[in-house]
Formats: structure tokens, sequence, C-alpha cells
């Protein structure tokens, strides 16, 4: 292999990461740019560069991803809502998915709530908490 393609590898790789922007290939792409400047100035062999792509790129990886792992966790901004599942709360509109229809009340606030069933729920039931999706709490009757 040489110089060129690896340095079609390296436009390849970070093409395939612009597209997805998932930081899924940019260690591949800074794994064979060190073995491309490892082709110029060494001249290994084609599984000598294989090996260098091959311990590069995962070098990378293993030293980005757990920062970049914490970096991800700071972006998630709790709204407190998953504090409600398991809590019990009180039926003020029958619930039926065919009607469209159902509303709860839990700690004094009125919430858009769906059966976890499908079961139509009565006005007056006491039911609990199983999802917290949006707006919108998912029920089943309390047992």
């Amino acid at each position: 292999m040489s110089i060129l393609v690896w340095a079609i590898l390296v436009v390849a790789f970070v093409i395939i990461e612009i597209a997805t922007v998932q930081l899924v290939s940019i260690w591949l792409a800074a794994g064979a740019l060190v073995t491309m400047i490892c082709c110029y100035f060494f001249h290994p062999t084609v599984l000598g560069q294989l090996v260098i792509f091959l311990i590069t790129s995962a070098l990378f990886l293993a030293f980005t991803f757990p920062m970049l792992k914490k970096m991800r966790g700071k972006g998630h901004v709790s709204t407190n809502a998953e504090l409600d599942v398991g809590k019990s709360a009180t039926v003020i509109e029958d619930i039926n998915q065919d009607a469209g229809t159902g509303r709860v009340t839990i700690n004094g606030v009125d919430w858009s709530a769906v059966s976890a069933s499908g079961e139509a729920i009565r006005k007056g039931s006491v039911v609990t908490v199983t999802k917290v999706q949006g707006a919108k709490l998912f029920v089943e009757l309390k047992k």
C-alpha cells in the first residue's frame, strides 16, 4: 500500500465522519493519517502498515472515548419528570385510547395520560405511572 492509498482513506474516513456526525470513523481517519506519515518516513511492509493502522486507531479510540462519554453525559438536562415514575396518580378524565381521552393528576399537576396496557381506565381510579414521554404519562391500574 502506498502513501496515496492512506491519503485516500484519510479523506474517505473524514467524509464519512462529516456525513454521520457521530464520531464513528474519526479514529480510523487518525489511524490512517499516522500510517500515511509512517509510510512516508519509514516505508513499512503492507503487514506493518496494517498493524500501525490498527494499533493507532485502537489507541485513539481508547484514549478519547472515555472523554467523549463524559462530555455526552453533560448535555443531558433532567426535567425531573422521571421522578414521577412509580408514583400514584388519580384519573380525572376517563383514559380511553380509542376516544383519545385521558388525564390524571399527580402532586397537584394535571397530566395527559395513556394506559400502558391499552385498557380503558375509569375516572376516579388510582393508577401507577410507568413511563413519562414528553408531556404524557403512561399509567396502569394500581394493584
